[in-house]
């Protein structure tokens, strides 16, 4: 979209998106909240490979959305709740929620140790139960009840520690709590989420709060803005931008606040693959098929680490930045699977950040990326970095233009140059994932 064609709202804050941004990469997101104590959802499929809408609610298996699939009839989600639960009230999970294992700094080490730049964590999902004392949300929150703190504050905290940025992700569209209504049976639209002036204010205060306590660099809405709070005055999304980049004039905003103003675009898992473009963008997705903790997914639903690398690099060779997920158990750990993807990630990522990190894209013109075998390219000051795939002792051709690329000093692998076209013979590997050649710019 031109910026001539965007928002009057998006024209008042328009600039370029901040180059550190741009060059991060990765970020780390966290979903925690009362969902992490049934921790249960089909793994149906990821977002965006089901086209039957009304299946994909019933059978969701976003675990975080469990308040609003056991009101589905027929779901197994609701089948399960009324077998284990005998149908219990959902905010019985947030008093049985204690965190009693939660150590911000451990996360954030497993943060640090991937090579992330930013972290993402939830302060109030579509349930509404806010993870710190939130305005006018009562005894709803973790500091009155379940573990008894203040979880966003410790989370930043733990990231200011370590030179992290902190971004704070924010549900405008959706709260089940202060705007009750039937369960979401199929897609989204103005009809289903609230948009009154009492819920703009509510939301208003949350996130001018979250603004004022916590400082973020980014602010990560979900879902859409209550209509009656994007006009110009008062308490109005409008204000919020204005407090925010105020107070972190390099913050950034993501786009799902509404056809207002953001900073990048998203795509969730498969899902809005278009907003993947020219400008800045940010894929985001679980480990597994879920956001929230699920109990019932394996190694068979989630990322192995060398396929995490192989998802993170073919995000980055196209421009875009990853927000990997990870779902806390209620107890505040990390499930053993997703540490297990993360710190290989982060074992291959030191290895070769020089080559991903603050990189762009390569474009067609130099070289091309293909996926039999798997071939992905990034693009530094002086060199073209090729990413490769393949069996140990497999020739591998590179589509790569002699030319813009002097083919006859690649280093990093095997490599030789017949008949002009730059053939690499991948090794042993180690760390496991992608092997790296290295190629001058002319």
């Amino acid at each position: 979209m031109a910026m001539s064609e965007r928002p009057p709202l998006y024209r008042q804050f328009a600039r370029e998106t901040p180059a550190w941004f741009r060059d991060a990469k990765l970020g780390v997101f966290v979903h925690w909240g009362p969902y992490s104590v049934p921790a249960w959802a089909e793994p149906f499929g990821v977002f965006g490979s089901v086209e039957d809408e009304e299946e994909w609610f019933r059978r969701n298996p976003y675990a975080e959305w469990y308040a609003n699939t056991i009101r589905i009839d027929g779901s197994p989600a609701r089948r399960h709740h009324q077998e284990t639960y005998g149908g219990a009230d959902y905010d019985t999970f947030l008093d049985a929620w204690r965190a009693e294992a939660f150590d911000a700094d451990a996360v954030m080490d497993l943060v640090a140790a991937t090579g992330a730049r930013y972290f993402v964590p939830t302060t109030k999902h579509h349930d509404g139960v806010t993870l710190w004392d939130a305005p006018g949300t009562g005894d709803r929150n973790t500091v009155r009840r379940g573990p008894g703190r203040d979880l966003v504050g410790e989370f930043r905290e733990a990231a200011a520690r370590r030179g992290i940025r902190f971004g704070v992700y924010y549900s405008g569209g959706l709260d089940w709590h202060f705007a009750p209504a039937p369960p979401l049976v199929r897609h989204i639209d103005d009809s289903v989420r609230p948009q009154d002036r009492a819920y703009a204010d509510y939301a208003f205060d949350h996130v001018a709060d979250l603004i004022e306590r916590y400082r973020p660099d980014l602010l990560w809405g979900d879902i859409e803005y209550p209509d009656a709070g994007k006009a110009e005055g008062g308490k109005s999304l409008v204000e919020l931008f204005r407090r925010f980049y105020a107070t972190r004039p390099d913050g950034v905003v993501n786009d799902r606040w509404g056809e207002t103003h953001w900073d990048f675009r998203t795509s969730e898992y498969a899902h809005d693959r278009a907003s993947e473009g020219d400008g800045a963008w940010e894929n985001c997705r679980g480990v597994g098929f879920s956001f929230g903790h699920n109990r019932l997914e394996d190694e068979s639903h989630s990322l192995s680490g060398p396929e995490a690398i192989r998802h993170f690099l073919d995000v980055v060779s196209r421009g875009g930045n990853l927000l990997l997920n990870i779902g806390l158990t209620a107890s505040g750990e990390v499930p053993p699977v997703q540490r297990s993807t993360l710190e290989a990630l982060g074992v291959w990522n030191r290895v070769h950040a020089d080559a991903v990190f603050a990189s762009r894209p390569l474009g067609t013109a130099v070289a091309r990326p293909h996926d039999e075998p798997w071939v992905r390219w990034t693009r530094t000051e002086t060199h073209a970095h090729a990413f490769l795939d393949a069996p140990t002792g497999t020739r591998v051709p590179l589509d790569a233009n002699g030319d813009a690329l002097d083919l006859s000093a690649a280093t990093g692998a095997r490599t030789e140059v017949i008949d002009g076209t730059l053939v690499v013979t991948p090794g042993e590997r180690a760390p496991v994932g992608p092997v790296r050649v290295d190629v001058p710019l002319r």
